[in-house]
């Protein structure tokens, strides 16, 4: 339910029963920025901060005391270990951390650095502490799935007392320098430094220490005591400690936070030598390129924080946390881009600040550095470094250790209907009905909480929802899903079976006295699922059973909420960190991680819910971390019907994308408010953008369906629906890259022009895959043209009028989009894969036929592909699958060909059921966008060729005029979409 989260307040009195219906009816409140931390209420990220402002202020007075010991250096096969030593207070007093440096395969280097004595639980645990001594070490098991071989190939190329230098990556044009005394890691490619680890000395591990009670105060002697000190006595030593209130307890919105391990922090400046851009670390609701967070104009005064929270109806342009963490950042700069990756689940804060390398920021030459300071509550300091040179390396690089975005069902890429709620089986019918009657596609429709009986998930309010598997089988008509709630939360009630099993296997998050934790969420009292434990995952995929989730078919699939945890009466709206999970870790130690964990669970459940049945799951999470792309879609949580939560929509999902997790989007039309009919429509034609549809609302808010609107709203919002529809087999063509090498499935121009610097910070248009279509949606009221960012010299047509747009390289030009259309343009060079043929759901259009876009580009030529499978099973990874490549080419006359995109031999594949369906699938039409007059003027007709046979296709040629660009449309072309075939032109 998207979120209803963060708990203004006449929320929590209803759960406690305590208010009027009226009362219930009112309106939410935006969210309180005060019951959220801010980097001076974190007790970890303040003494960092801290920390850096005394090392910066000494210059390079500042010495770090941190020194590798150089005897316990040791390299072998692709892995250097060492010691550390922090000298504590520049006394004699160490601290041993060992140091792990790993190179990789893939030419990714790691950095961990343990506490040794923490390590091997050498330490006393405070208030009698079930928690287990170890700095957290676990996350690598939930986020981390391969990549992690270790480069055979790296050497050792110098090493002496002073740093020790390895070769690795691809020709070992890699560099790691690492400078023992103080510590210190320089990353170098082909020579030239791009990261550097410690460069200004920010490295801080709060080692262990054991709590020591303040003395007694000495109370003076009294008058005329003989003991009394002599005038000229030397007064007693001032004690200089560092400031520990926030080391042992910390307190805030009225919380005590126990730590029973201490102050256990670790934190690291990175630097990227020569970067002025850096991107990722999302979910925030700010640029696409970073902004600095030590103040100044335009900027920020607290760090970006990475701490999953239920921040509903969340402010814009904060470095404020929201729901996920993916602790990815990237810098890029001309034609270079760099990556590092936090490994870390506790809450995190990243400060960014900016310098040049000349005092004269207008001097030649002069390129800026951003430095950053990663600090993170406790675990590991576990850092990868990525030095592509690349964005799609990089892409590439972290997604092998965390895995590539699931590949969806083809419903799951449809038009999305939901809101909060949906009230019974009658009104999901109508709601369907009416759909239909105005011809406006859809593939999925959602029930929200309250859809339950007494919010007990896996049951189904009798009164409301007397048939649930009559409406599932009414939606199975028309080939749609539907998809339900499924909380993390259990309602604390005796004899609700679902609290019963939880309670007896023991399978709940426990509190800080080892007892099953309790705390208010929508069921009232309620305890909290441990997907940590495998039994409890194990425990959780019985529940999804047909036979045990009854009302539920084959077409029903899940939505995960509140997964942060949101906990409405915790700190900050979630969880204490002094809670345990399973294996005895701190809820402090996993917190980032714990949506994910859940997500996972559910993802696993829907794998098979019958005997002999494996189909793709679907499952939506609102909290995430590195790794949740392999389990589903994700969106931007509780956001509100503004022109603002609509712009701030694109650079979200952009950030997504980028950092891993491509299948998101955000509420279409914003959850909170009545959005006015042109604010709707315009998010609409947004959100045919975005790789998750999905239109929302909030319980308070009025009745919004797409029929509902009135004339011309209807008819455009209708049409934007549509072309997503008729865009579907671009959009899975997508995802299938995305899913195969982790590329971004809506693209920056960063990303797809790294050497046209004045598209580095655009975040208010994206490139769909390599389709070359470039869309700017409208986001401002009253406007009716977009100016869209041209990145390179190549043609560009509007996709609507085939006009030819008058672009130069780095400029703006201005693209008419009156309210019935939104800014979409075509790149030459291209070729797009269609479906025409408007139908109610996207398994509807399975076997249509397909027609193809071809955007000539200036020297005459243009390429495309298409992919396709059943949209369902896993029968693709044994080959049953479509993948063409489309070529236009000028030579020996010119022909448009299709050849298989792998080099597969298809004869030799057996077809099963999907792919000899497949057989019957043609290709209909082709749609030459900037036909040279030259070559298509006079043509009547073309030659088809696909194996043996020969036949005509004809040919109707429409010359340019007034601005728009000549087009030929080729008539059936009849050639087999799974075969190689070839339109003869000459």
């Amino acid at each position: 339910m998207a979120s209803r989260s963060g708990q203004p307040s006449w929320k929590r009195t209803a759960l406690l029963g305590l208010v009027s219906l009226g009362c219930l009816l009112q309106p939410a409140a935006a969210v309180k920025e005060s019951d959220f931390k801010k980097c001076d209420h974190s007790g970890f990220c303040n003494r960092n901060r801290k920390y850096a402002d005394n090392a910066i202020s000494q210059g390079s007075s500042f010495i770090s005391p941190y020194e590798i010991i150089p005897e316990s250096a040791s390299f072998r096969d692709g892995q250097l270990e060492a010691v550390i030593l922090k000298t504590i207070n520049d006394q004699e007093e160490t601290v041993r951390l060992p140091i792990t440096v790993s190179f990789l395969e893939s030419g990714t280097a790691r950095v961990t650095v343990d506490e040794e004595r923490r390590q091997k639980k050498d330490i006393e645990l405070r208030h009698n502490s079930r928690a287990r001594k170890e700095r957290y070490n676990e996350v690598e098991k939930l986020a981390i799935v391969g990549g992690l071989t270790l480069d055979s190939n790296a050497r050792l190329a110098h090493q002496d007392k002073s740093h020790i230098t390895v070769k690795y990556g691809p020709s070992s044009s890699f560099e790691a320098v690492i400078k023992l005394s103080p510590f210190g890691i320089e990353f170098k490619r082909d020579g030239a430094t791009h990261v550097k680890l410690n460069d200004r000395g920010l490295l801080n591990v709060e080692h262990w220490r054991p709590k020591v009670e303040p003395a007694a105060p000495v109370h003076p002697p009294p008058d005329g005591d003989d003991q009394q000190q002599p005038l000229d006595a030397e007064p007693p030593p001032v004690e200089t400690r560092e400031d520990e209130t926030s080391w042992w307890d910390e307190f805030f919105g009225g919380n005590t936070d126990t730590k029973p391990r201490g102050p256990e922090s670790v934190a690291l400046d990175i630097s990227f030598v020569g970067y002025e851009h850096v991107y990722g670390i999302p979910e925030h609701a700010s640029s696409l390129s970073l902004k600095e967070t030590r103040g100044g104009e335009g900027q920020y005064t607290d760090p970006y924080r990475l701490y999953n929270a239920d921040v509903f109806e969340y402010v814009l342009d904060s470095p404020m946390t929201l729901y996920g963490s993916i602790p990815f950042m990237q810098a890029h700069k001309k034609n270079s881009s760099v990556g590092v990756f936090w490994l870390n689940a506790a809450e995190t804060w990243v400060d960014i600040t900016k310098a040049k390398a000349s005092s004269n920021p207008l001097a030649i030459g002069s390129k800026t550095t951003t430095n950053t300071h990663w600090m993170s509550e406790s675990g590991l300091l576990d850092v990868f470094v990525f030095l592509g040179p690349t964005p799609h390396e990089i892409t590439k690089d972290y997604s092998q250790l965390t895995g590539t975005t699931t590949m969806p069902q083809e419903f799951a890429i449809g038009y999305h209907q939901c809101r909060w709620n949906y009230i019974s089986d009658d009104d999901v019918k109508d709601v369907d009905r009416r759909m239909d009657r105005y011809q406006i596609p859809y593939d999925v429709i959602w029930l929200d909480l309250e859809y339950t009986d007494d919010r007990k998930f896996f049951t189904w309010d009798a009164h409301m929802f007397k048939d649930p598997i009559a409406m599932g089988e009414k939606l199975q008509e028309s080939k749609r899903q539907l998809v339900v709630l499924i909380d993390p939360h259990i309602k604390n009630k005796e004899g609700y079976s679902v609290f019963t099993e939880l309670k007896a296997n023991e399978l709940a998050v426990r509190n800080k006295d080892d007892n099953m934790y309790d705390g208010w969420c929508w069921p009232g009292s309620s305890h909290w699922v441990d997907c940590f434990n495998p039994k409890a995952i194990e425990w959780w995929a019985t529940l999804f059973k047909y036979d045990k989730f009854q009302g539920t078919l084959e077409n029903t699939f899940i939505w995960n909420d509140m997964n942060e945890p949101s906990v409405f009466n915790g700190p900050e709206v979630t969880m204490p960190k002094d809670n345990l999970h399973f294996g005895g870790w701190e809820h402090r130690d996993v917190h980032n991680v714990n949506g994910m964990t859940f997500h996972n669970a559910t993802f696993q459940a829907l794998l098979s819910r019958k005997a002999n049945e494996l189909r793709r799951p679907f499952v939506l999470t609102r909290s995430f971390y590195a790794g949740s792309q392999r389990f589903g879609a994700m969106w931007t949580g509780d956001n509100q019907a503004d022109w603002g939560h609509l712009a701030a929509s694109l650079p979200m999902i952009l950030n997504q994308g980028i950092a891993g997790f491509p299948f998101g989007g955000s509420d279409v039309g914003g959850f909170f408010g009545n959005p006015e009919a042109e604010l709707l429509t315009r998010w609409y034609q947004a959100g045919a953008f975005f790789p998750f549809f999905r239109a929302h609302a909030h319980i308070d808010a009025r009745r919004r369906e797409p029929y509902l609107l009135s004339e011309p709203y209807r008819g455009i919002v209708t049409a934007a629906v549509r072309l997503r529809y008729s865009l579907l087999p671009a959009w899975y063509t997508a995802f299938f890259h995305a899913h195969r090498d982790g590329s971004p499935i809506v693209r920056p121009m960063f990303w797809t022009h790294p050497s046209e610097e004045a598209g580095f910070a655009v975040d208010d248009q994206l490139f769909l895959g390599s389709t070359g279509l470039l869309h700017k949606p409208v986001v401002e009221k009253d406007t009716e043209s977009v100016d869209m960012f041209i990145p390179d010299d190549e043609v560009y047509y509007d996709y609507f009028t085939y006009r030819l747009l008058p672009t130069a390289k780095g400029k703006r030009v201005t693209v008419a989009a009156p309210l019935d259309r939104t800014g979409l343009l075509m790149r030459g060079g291209h070729i797009v894969p269609r479906r025409d043929t408007p139908r109610r759901s996207a398994q509807l259009m399975r076997f249509d036929d397909y027609t193809l876009v071809v955007a000539v580009n200036k020297a005459g030529t243009a390429e495309g592909e298409l992919y396709v499978d059943d949209g369902d099973s896993y029968d693709y990874e044994g080959g049953q699958f479509i993948h063409r490549a489309f070529r236009l080419d000028t030579a020996n006359g010119g022909s448009i060909t299709s050849v298989d995109a792998q080099g597969r031999d298809t004869k030799a594949i057996q077809p099963g059921a999907w792919l000899k369906a497949m057989d019957a699938v043609h290709v209909d039409k082709v749609i030459v966008v900037g036909a040279p007059a030259a070559a298509w003027k006079n043509k009547a007709e073309v030659t088809v060729q696909s194996g043996a046979e020969t036949w005509t296709a004809p040919v109707k040629y429409y010359a340019a005029e007034q601005g728009r660009a000549a087009f030929a449309v080729i008539g059936r072309v009849g050639a087999r979409i799974g075969e190689d075939w070839t339109v003869k032109l000459a």
